[in-house]
């Protein structure tokens, strides 16, 4: 059997394995869960949004509204973390910088309550640098859509100061 036909082995990671991939906590890490990573191509993410969300608050008191921008934060995440569990377990944690987005639409609000489903796939990748297309989904319907670029690299290459 080549690897073509071979039988992928899907990955999972619950939170504290996300807490291992990814760089951010609360109440910015917007993820609860990862499931059906293969190697660096596909995953998909879990969200549960509830009420007790910091930003419901002031986006909007009267009708509370997750803000698109998080949504495709939470895209961001899930690919991020697909990249570095591709790399292995052995594999010296560094920072995932999202690079850019494009072709972003959002379709519905998301509202507390809702579970919201990040899937990714891989366009393409080149050295420390991916692409790729990512949909949030409540119950079986797009809510956002966008292609998103992010780079691993080291921090202690990371001149934030000029």
């Amino acid at each position: 059997m080549d690897d073509a036909t071979a039988k992928k082995e899907l990955g999972t990671a619950d939170i504290a394995r996300v807490m291992k991939l990814l760089p951010h906590r609360y109440p910015f890490l917007l993820v609860d869960r990862i499931y059906d990573m293969d190697r660096d191509e596909t995953a998909i993410g879990l969200k549960n949004v509830t009420i007790n969300e910091p930003f419901f608050q002031g986006h909007f008191p009267d009708f509370p509204v997750m803000p698109g921008v998080l949504i495709i934060e939470g895209l961001a995440q899930t690919a991020g973390a697909l990249c570095v569990h591709s790399l292995g377990e052995t594999y010296k944690p560094q920072i995932v910088y999202f690079m850019g987005i494009d072709r972003a639409k959002f379709r519905r609000p998301v509202l507390p309550g809702d579970t919201m489903l990040y899937h990714v796939r891989k366009i393409r990748a080149r050295g420390r640098a991916w692409r790729f297309f990512g949909e949030a989904k409540v119950n079986d319907q797009v809510v956002a859509e966008a292609e998103i670029s992010a780079m691993i690299v080291d921090p202690e290459d990371v001149n934030v100061r000029g």
